[in-house]
């Protein structure tokens, strides 16, 4: 049964720029919103995709082989989940008692992920998560999530679930998310700032995916947004061709209500800073009344979604006991043989 929780409460997104390739710059730049969202009265604050260490737009604008030499120190500042990093953003949320959705590039021993982390007011991680699927050029630096990763969270704000920019385009991933009656959704985007001639990769489109999933999904969305600094400009546009793909800028955060309204004057897309709304969780009840795709404006006769949420782990031991090594299983073989008769 969905049951809101007991009064309206402020939610702030962040429009900001990393501090790009630096680990320790990020959390200490992520301190400045979070101190600033919780002085304005807010009880959550979201970050956009990646925003630690930022993401890694030089994908888009090289072949792989010219890419290596970002490889190490990207790899070097992702996040560690339960590391000092990952701690000190923890002790932020409880500090100002406020929760903390972070967008991370997470590093897990040689691999990294997109990943998504909430943390409580009293500072303990409620919800970790991978993007299931990378898109496109970012299947060169990152694994894979898994079913478990469609996740929603009750929280005493209320039903809270999380996803990362083109897993707003995923039909059946957003039905999954829908089915969990999620209240509030905290969609991260890395920024709008490449490819111009790209229409599918820009603002416009991708800001309606998030009206879109509000209104089809009758919650609120806390839609982040990355910028594009000037030092990641110096850094990464080497010429001309380079110049033309990826500019300045591109932040284009919003809040949207459960029937898909923008609920704040957006920023200049130039412009760091944070978006703030009062979200009623009462608008979603009158949302439902309307449409509810997992209840009565749902057909499971006719079309219905299988969802696996197990983990998929790269490894599954099979026995309790362990078998003998090699060496004692000789041993044992040995021992077993009968012994020679006496000449």
């Amino acid at each position: 049964m969905l049951e809101n929780k007991s009064s309206k409460f402020k939610a702030a997104a962040v429009q900001a720029a990393p501090v790009f390739m630096d680990l320790e710059g990020c959390v200490k730049k992520a301190e400045d919103y979070i101190r600033s969202a919780a002085a304005q009265g807010c009880r959550l604050v979201a970050f956009s995709e990646c925003w630690i260490p930022g993401y890694p737009w030089y994908i888009w604008l090289n072949n792989t082989a010219l890419n290596m030499k970002y490889f190490v120190d990207y790899h070097e500042n992702s996040l560690v989940a339960g590391g000092e990093a990952f701690q000190a953003i923890a002790r932020l949320a409880k500090e100002y008692s406020i929760f903390v959705s972070m967008g991370a590039s997470e590093r897990d021993n040689g691999s990294l992920y997109i990943s998504q982390f909430l943390f409580s007011p009293e500072g303990e991680l409620i919800s970790g998560r991978r993007k299931l699927k990378p898109t496109h050029m970012e299947r060169t630096v990152y694994g894979e999530g898994d079913g478990s990763d469609l996740q929603v969270v009750d929280t005493t704000l209320g039903r809270i679930g999380q996803l990362s920019c083109w897993e707003h385009l995923q039909p059946l991933t957003k039905y999954a998310m829908f089915s969990q009656h999620e209240q509030i959704h905290l969609g991260a985007w890395p920024s709008f700032s490449t490819y111009p001639e790209a229409y599918a990769l820009g603002a416009e489109l991708n800001n309606r995916a998030s009206q879109v999933y509000a209104a089809e999904g009758q919650c609120f969305v806390i839609a982040p947004c990355g910028m594009v600094s000037a030092e990641m400009i110096d850094l990464l546009v080497e010429n001309e061709l380079h110049a033309s793909l990826l500019s300045q800028g591109g932040g284009y955060a919003q809040i949207y209500g459960p029937d898909g309204k923008p609920l704040c004057t957006p920023l200049d897309p130039s412009e760091e800073g944070l978006l703030i709304a009062e979200l009623d969780l009462q608008d979603i009840t009158m949302a439902k009344c309307f449409a509810d795709p997992v209840g009565h404006y749902a057909r499971p006769d006719v079309t219905r979604l299988l969802l696996n949420t197990d983990p998929q782990p790269r490894t599954d031991v099979l026995l309790t006991e362990p078998l003998p090594s090699r060496m004692e299983a000789l041993s044992l073989d040995t021992a077993d043989e009968p012994l020679a008769a006496e000449l």
